[in-house]
This record gives structure tokens, sequence and C-alpha cells, in this order.
């Protein structure tokens, strides 16, 4: 017995002096702390510095309080001679023979005076717009102005108080797999708020390369009515303003869209300051890196933007970028796609300077590159955007004189990829500059088709017409 009782003080002995050592050498000085994230600052909207939440027990109670009521329902109300554009849109007729349509879609508040971020597709061809509140005042709101390429519009209301507002994030710090809330107004249910987290970054909805596009892809539920609608993160900071989804049927099976907040942020400045968007360019025509292009060009690196062409004056141009470049990274964005190279670049302003890496011959460099301006015009009847064109870019096409397709705005176009063909006449009018691509389309008859003459990246001329 006192065999066993020793064993037994001795075990309660060595346990104690275990559980101390490890108090003694572990837990001393130990510290528990989440990182810390600044968002770049505004010079006009309000933004904010925060602390991202992490872990799986997130409540989002905070988040929703904040931001539901700086989430409105915009009304839309415009008349047209033709027939619905979509089954959302059918209205009673009005009194002048056209069809008056109501659509409806949702804005976020972004200054306590009023100013509103929403969708162009939202606002566009509105004879009316409404914006009711979510404590139900409704006021009229003016448009002051739209981007359709990035699907962003700003409209302004003016209260009788200041209103309850959502900070701009930074959507370049979000991450796969965070939280997010969408906040909308979905079929008119007001005020809905639906969870869910980040899927993907810089997604392309178009599959191709140079495409403007860049959404943050999320898994929270977003249906007609939630367009123009916030995408926050779980502090209520304003990550996206949700634009799409991808289903067959039109409602949500998963998969939504939202424009990220520094994109759509940079918008709004630019209208609010020069009226209409800043667009930097790098001044690259780049390829996303597949096997093709790997087995193609022989390449030891399956990640990254190869340049395909430089633009001849461009900031790329200047500071040496060269074909075959593989762009790896600009400032602290990874560059694995060529919608994170647009995406990035699209937050920027024309002047604006940033520090691209590459590869070439196996060798890292680093390049500081001056983002020029884009002289574009949006040809919204052909679904193209076209910019000028320069003498080495004419006698590489074999044309004579024209001007550049720089971006298709859509993808139903009558034509396979037209990125990169020289557009040479319209309604045989020679054209040499955008300004006369924007003088034949403004004095056209909108009835009549469009004929173009264009010379593809082959050198092959050709003519095509759109009805």
């Amino acid at each position: 017995m006192k065999k066993i009782a020793t064993l037994l003080f001795v075990s309660f002995l060595g346990g104690v002096i275990t559980l101390g050592s490890y108090k003694l050498f572990f837990d001393q000085g130990t510290q528990h702390f989440l990182p810390q994230e600044n968002s770049s600052s505004s010079s006009f909207i309000p933004t904010t510095n925060s602390t991202r939440a992490y872990g799986t027990n997130a409540d989002f109670t905070e988040a929703a309080e904040k931001t539901v009521h700086a989430v409105v329902h915009v009304k839309n109300v415009a008349v047209f001679k033709r027939g619905p554009r979509s089954i959302w849109e059918y209205y009673p007729y009005n009194n002048e023979g056209g069809r008056a349509l109501q659509g409806a879609g949702s804005g976020v508040i972004i200054t306590p005076d009023g100013y509103i971020v929403t969708n162009n597709h939202v606002i566009d061809g509105a004879s009316e717009i409404e914006v009711t509140l979510n404590n139900n005042k409704t006021y009229k709101a003016e448009v002051i102005g739209s981007d359709p390429i990035s699907d962003i519009a700003l409209i302004k209301v003016d209260p009788d108080e200041n209103l309850q507002y959502i900070p701009f994030g930074d959507s370049d710090n979000t991450q796969l797999g965070e939280w997010v809330l969408a906040v909308g107004n979905p079929f008119n249910l007001k005020s809905t708020v639906t969870a869910g987290i980040i899927s993907a970054k810089a997604r392309d909805l178009n599959m191709r390369d140079n495409s403007p596009q860049s959404f943050i892809q999320t898994d929270a539920a977003i249906n007609p009515g939630n367009s123009g609608g916030a995408l926050v993160n779980i502090n209520g900071e304003l990550i996206g303003i949700n634009t799409a989804i991808s289903s067959p049927s039109g409602s949500y099976i998963g998969y939504a869209f939202a424009v990220p907040s520094n994109n759509a942020r940079k918008i709004v400045e630019d209208i609010m300051e020069f009226g209409d968007v800043q667009q930097g360019i790098l001044g690259i025509r780049g390829r996303s890196i597949n096997d093709e292009v790997i087995r193609e060009f022989d390449l030891s690196t399956s990640q990254g933007v190869m340049v395909a062409d430089v633009t001849p004056g461009s900031g790329a141009a200047k500071s040496g970028i060269q074909q075959m470049d593989i762009i790896k990274k600009i400032d602290d964005i990874d560059i694995n796609k060529f919608s994170d190279l647009t995406g990035y670049i699209n937050s920027k302003r024309p002047g604006d300077e940033v520090l691209v890496k590459l590869m070439r011959d196996g060798r890292e460099r680093e390049v500081n590159v001056k983002l020029s301006k884009l002289d574009t015009y949006q040809v919204a009847a052909l679904g193209l955007e076209v910019a000028n064109a320069t003498p080495e870019e004419l006698e590489a096409y074999n044309a004579p004189y024209g001007v550049k397709i720089s971006r298709m705005l859509v993808d139903n176009l009558p034509s396979a990829d037209l990125v990169g063909g020289i557009i040479s006449e319209i309604n045989g009018e020679e054209v040499t500059s955008v300004r006369d691509v924007e003088e034949i389309m403004q004095s056209r008859t909108r009835s009549n088709p469009i004929v173009i003459v264009f010379y593809t990246r082959d050198g092959e001329k050709q003519r095509m017409i759109w009805k």
C-alpha cells in the first residue's frame, strides 16, 4: 500500500512540475492580434481603415446594421416605342402610345449629402429616377454621369438631412474565402441581406484577352433587383457593386459578380472631378498564358501575361517593355491572367506610375511605367471601341488610314474577335481619327444600316454590315 501511495504522489508531483513549466515558458509574453489593413484615401469619397475579422464564428449583425440603411431602392421609368427588353420590364402602356417600362434595382449611398452609386443598366434610358430609402423616404434623383463599359453610374438626391452611407473598402485586399454580405432589393423585396464568401477575384465573364472586365465572384445570393447594390465585408465596408449573375434561368444559382470597389470608386471620382472617366493605359496588348501559349513560345512559366504588342509612344514603350516579356506583377498585385492586369490598371488614371515586374529571357526585371491616356470613342451601335492608330500599326495591317478597334463592348457581335483590326471607312466615308468616327456616328440616320470597311490583323480587307 505504501508503494502505491508513493507512486501516486510521484505521478501527481510530476504533473504539477510539467504544467508549471509550460505556463512559465510558453504563456509569458504571448500576444494575440489581428492583422491591420489600410485602405487608400480618397479625395472625394469617405473611406475607412479597419481590421479584418477571421474565424468561423463570424457575426454578420453589425455589418448588416451598418449597411442596410445605406442601400436604396432605385426605380427607373423610361418610355420605349419598341417591345420590352426583358421579362422584368413589362409595364402598362402609357398615354403617348409608347410603353412605360419601370425597372427596379439598388443603389449605395456613398456620401452623407446624397451621392449614390448604382449600375448603368439600372438607370439607362430613364426619363425619371426615384430613390426610396430604407426609412421609406422617397426622392427624385438626377444622373451625374455613367460608364457603360464598367456598368457603373453616379446619381444624386438632395436629402433634407445627412444620410447614412457606406465607406469604401480596399477591394485589392480582399481574399478568397472571405465572408461577404450582399445588400439590395431582389424582386422588390426591400432591404434584403444575404451572406456568402468571395469565390474568385478578377473574374472575366467574356473569357477573352483584352477584355476590361474584372469582377469579384461571390456565392452570396443575388437576384434581379440586386443590381447596383452593395457587396460588403464583415466590417461593413463597401468592396463591390453587385452587377451580374450567371444563370440559365435568370435567377440565382450560386454565381454572382460585383465590380470591385477600387474600380467603382475611381470611376465615381472621375465623374465628379472631370465629368467623364479618365482611363489610364499601360500601352500593351497581352495574352494570358495557357498550355497552347506555353507550347507555342516554349515558355518556362505558366503564370503571368505575355506582351503580344506594345503601342508606340505609350508608357510601356517608353519604359522599354518589349514583345514576349512576361508581366508577373504590377505594384503589389500578382498578375496571373489578363483580367488581373486590366482590373488593376482600370483603377488608375493617366499620369499615374506603376512598378511592373516582368521576365525577359528567363531574367526578372523591374520598370516604372507612367500610364498614358487612351483617346477612344465608344461606338455603341457597333458594340466596340476605337482608338487612334499609329503609322506603325497602319503599316503592319496594310491599311492606308483608319482607326484601331481597341476592344469589344458586347459579346453578340456578327463577327468573331475584331480587336486589333483597323476600320478605314464607315458608310462610305474615310476615317482617320476617332473624331471622324464620332462625327459620322452622330450625323447618321439611326434607322439606316452601318457599313464598315476594316482590315483584319492578317492585313485582309473586309466589309461588314450592321442592321
